[in-house]
């Protein structure tokens, strides 16, 4: 690796803080050492030692994107506070080669007492521009953050969502090299986080981005590489995808070893469905026990807004309208259950002549992970459906909705014109439906699938005599 490409280098990092068990042993700490060294004696401290970091080296090359992964109270965010210069590390070295931008604690920066204004303008600062910059730059910031007229107020008035839009939008706009976020977006409601993860997603190509989450899928998803931090000390330094998964191991590892292991012949305990109903392809197998419970997966479905999406395209088609409705209904739906039979509906004024049309759409999680989406090519491939200028049309794509964990999602849509490999994007709008998520049966993963059966089987063999127990 070039020297020249290198702009975060941190070698033996420690930091370490001195805990008081009694408020007159700071004083002692201040006086008695000196005396004591004075007289030639044996100085003793009247503290302990907590070291929040520890024998931590790594570097960070241009364009490269680090996630740093942990439990509460691993050395995260101390991590990335000595980065950003607002901690002195008590040992080692950090060198960092670039403008750095962050968005540590909730509104970490901001005067609560000055406006948003202000606050950009001191911020700004702050982060190296200058009065004439900031000022070329505010109707940006400003239409970045979409706070309106609050803009205006003091910060002290702003809800946690306003923080984060107004600290992201400037740090958006000072051209940094470096970006730092803490967990910022947990907070952000799930358009503004779209919209963060798309800046992100672009800042990637050219500056280096370090970014601190709970989500090893976020990590995994958005990060190179990968710091997992145990206590204040590395437990691993690689590639994201390793990484997160020895950190998931590590909080899920209950299994055991030197279990007997023998020649399976199963005997069913659960009686399989019936062979009719997988035909019928119940939602689940569950289902009348999921409605019954917590565990009912309530997804509240927003309604289309053409106004509140940013969109592209070469606009020779317009998405009119998106929406999620029942089978044999013709009307947006305000909730679904997952699990059930649905409909997404995409409505396409052509304002043009359009030859061979392709309607897709995806669903993406708060962080822009595309979980699942199809369109309309392979079905109209053989056959081409040409529009005329001036034509309405819709796509309908029927499914069974999965079960979502909890969380905000968005269906983006799009049209073209061409074929799958070679085509011209006519309107593509992010995050058209909000989907709201309120409560789930997933246990693990980024959606469930609805069950047909499940079947818990015991082994007829029974074990040696040698390996047996009681």
């Amino acid at each position: 690796m070039s020297s020249n490409d290198v702009v975060i280098s941190v070698t033996g990092l420690g930091k370490c803080y001195q805990i008081y068990k009694k408020p007159h042993d700071r004083l002692k700490q201040f006086f008695f050492p000196k005396l004591k060294r004075i007289a030639g004696g044996q100085t003793t401290n009247y503290y302990d030692e907590f070291w929040a970091l520890k024998d931590i080296s790594f570097q960070v090359k241009k364009g490269e994107t680090l996630g740093i992964i942990g439990r509460n109270g691993s050395g995260k965010s101390t991590l990335l506070q000595v980065l950003c210069g607002t901690l002195t590390p008590t040992l080692g070295e950090v060198n960092i080669n670039g403008r750095i931008a962050a968005l540590l604690e909730l509104g970490a920066g901001f005067n609560p007492e000055f406006s948003g204004i202000e606050n950009v303008y001191m911020q700004g600062t702050l982060l190296g521009l200058t009065k004439s910059e900031i000022d070329e730059r505010l109707e940006s910031i400003a239409a970045f953050a979409e706070i309106g007229q609050f803009i205006e107020q003091p910060v002290k008035t702003y809800s946690s969502g306003m923080y984060v839009r107004l600290a992201f939008a400037v740090a958006a706009h000072v051209d940094a090299d470096i970006l730092v976020i803490d967990e910022a977006l947990a907070v952000g409601d799930a358009l503004f986080t779209q919209k963060c993860m798309r800046f992100l997603r672009r800042f990637k190509e050219n500056g280096t981005l370090l970014f601190v989450s709970h989500d090893s899928g976020a990590v995994t998803g958005l990060c190179d590489n990968a710091l997992w931090l145990d206590r204040g000390v590395p437990r691993a330094y690689g590639p994201s995808k390793e990484v997160s998964e020895a950190y998931l191991a590590s909080l899920y590892d209950n299994s055991t070893e030197g279990s007997p292991k023998s020649e399976k012949k199963i005997t069913e305990m659960v009686p399989a469905r019936a062979s009719k109903e997988k035909t019928a392809r119940k939602a689940d197998f569950r289902l009348e026990e999921i409605l019954a419970s917590n565990l009912r997966n309530d997804i509240e479905v927003f309604e289309f807004d053409p106004n509140s999406s940013s969109s592209f395209g070469a606009g020779a088609a317009q998405i009119r309208k998106v929406d999620v409705i029942q089978v044999g209904e013709n009307q947006q739906l305000s909730y679904v259950i997952g699990g059930e039979d649905v409909i997404v509906r995409i409505n396409v004024l052509a304002l043009a002549d359009i030859a061979n049309p392709i309607v897709g759409f995806s669903v993406k999680d708060r962080l822009g992970q595309v979980l699942f989406g199809d369109n309309t090519y392979i079905s109209t491939r053989t056959s081409p459906i040409p529009v005329a200028a001036g034509k309405v049309f819709n796509a309908e794509f029927s499914f069974q909705m999965p079960i979502l964990p909890p969380g905000d999602y968005t269906i983006s849509a799009a049209v073209a014109d061409g074929t799958q490999e070679d085509h011209v994007q006519h309107h593509w709008i992010h995050d058209a439906v909000v989907l709201r998520s309120i409560s789930s049966s997933v246990s693990t993963g980024l959606v469930g699938i609805p069950m047909e059966n499940i079947v818990v089987a015991v082994e007829e063999n029974e074990l040696p005599q040698s390996v047996q127990h009681g």
